[in-house]
This record gives C-alpha cells, structure tokens and sequence, in this order.
C-alpha cells in the first residue's frame, strides 16, 4: 500500500514514523565480518560527521606512532560528536577509515578498538582505505561516521 507523500509528510512530522535500521543480506555474498554489506535508513534525520583525528580537547594528537591510542582518541571524538547532535554508536550506519601505510597488523588492533563502541550485532557498513598520508605528520587515521535518528516533530534541533 503506497501512502500519499502529504500524508508520509504528516506522519514524519508528527512523530509517528520513527528511524528504522534494517540490516539486509544478499544470499550471493559473502558474510561480512565486523563491518555490514547493506544498512537501510528510514525515515529520520541523517548526521554526518567529517574525518575525525586523534586529537584531544585542546588540539594536540594522541598516540603519535601508537595505532591502538589513536583509534581510542578517534572513537571518542566520534561518540562526543553523535552525542552533541543528539546520537549513539547504535545509530551508525557507515563508517569510511583512512589509515596512513596500512599494515595488516593494525587490523586487530582497530577491530577491537571499533567493536568497543559499535553496535557487534548489526554493526555499520564499513570502508577501510589505505592512503599514503593524513592531512598532517603523525596522524594514522582518520575516521568519518553516518548515523541516522528519527526525525523530531517541531523543527530542527
């Protein structure tokens, strides 16, 4: 049964229509570890964060040459910046990591770093790319983050 956009619009607006996060998997591939092949969001408010570093509080990088103290720093700006837009790791639906000469070793170390804060059970869709250089000398990562919430009735928060 398809609903008339004015009246999607009214339940939207209403807050009838919550965030739904579906996790599809495609019979003909192979099962994703730790990351999700396919993440459905609808309908709600979509949040998007830029590449966040290792930097603390004031602006200084943590951990240089320490891939474990990085991601640490990296997934704590991130929870800080979904939370000051209203937002949890379990509301993530996609993660792009860039890391600077990747090495296969680094994969456990950020594994268990990432599975400390996203949802294990549906976790993110996820992209790893290595890249030969950050934005700036000693960063060895850098992480950006989607996450959908349901929509708020009453305007923008």
């Amino acid at each position: 049964m398809r609903f008339p956009t004015r009246a999607l619009l009214f339940l939207a607006a209403s807050g009838i229509l919550q965030a739904q996060t579906e996790f599809p998997k495609a019979p003909t591939v192979a099962p994703a570890t730790g990351y999700s092949h396919v993440v459905v969001a609808n309908p709600g408010k979509l949040i998007f964060l830029a590449g966040q570093v290792a930097n603390d509080s004031a602006g200084q990088l943590v951990g240089k040459d320490d891939i474990k103290a990085q991601a640490q720093q990296v997934f704590e700006n991130i929870k800080a910046n979904l939370a000051a837009a209203g937002a949890t790791f379990q509301d993530v639906v996609k993660l792009n990591w860039y890391i600077r000469d990747l090495k296969p070793e680094y994969l456990p170390i950020i594994r268990e770093v990432r599975d400390r804060y996203v949802n294990k059970e549906h976790p993110p869709a996820s992209t790893l790319v290595g890249v030969a250089a950050l934005f700036r000398e000693g960063y060895m990562l850098e992480v950006e983050a989607v996450a959908t919430i349901p929509a708020k009735a009453g305007g923008r928060k």
